[in-house]
């Protein structure tokens, strides 16, 4: 299950990330419509990083203006993981070597047909277990501990 999240900002990418979840018969769900008059990014980045945080959802997706705003609301919870990717290398590789576990995107500063590309990057990748990077996340996961 992955938990989607946006503002209205973000709005018009969900429709294709919607799209690309069907074909890959993933469930999602949307725990706040970020569409709504009034409704702050923070709202749908803390409902989305909520469900991640209680494992209510595997992995979670936000998109606002910039996906800075969304990254550093989701991040407060214990046990996230949240990114900002702007290209598909980043989008691998935070899966890769920092089992990240939040994707955030801006919609004002990529579009629509690069953001499937980073959402499928960052879907296929798998976090490489053992060695330095496992010891690394379990070195952030230790300090969220204290």
């Amino acid at each position: 299950m992955i938990a989607i999240g946006f503002d209205n900002a973000g709005k018009d990418f969900i429709e294709g990330i919607k799209k690309e979840l069907d074909q890959r018969n993933i469930e999602y769900v949307i725990p706040v419509d970020g569409s709504v008059e009034g409704c702050d990014y923070t709202d749908s980045a803390f409902a989305v990083a909520d469900m991640v945080s209680k494992k209510e959802a595997e992995l979670g997706i936000l998109v606002c203006g910039t996906g800075i705003g969304m990254s550093i609301a989701a991040n407060k919870f214990k046990g996230v993981r949240a990114s900002v990717c702007s290209d598909t290398f980043s989008a691998k590789m935070t899966r890769v070597h920092n089992n990240a576990n939040i994707l955030c995107m801006g919609a004002r500063v990529i579009g629509a047909s690069l953001a499937m590309c980073i959402l499928n990057e960052f879907l296929d990748a798998e976090f490489e277990s053992g060695g330095r990077h496992e010891r690394r996340v379990n070195k952030i996961i230790a300090k969220e501990n204290e």
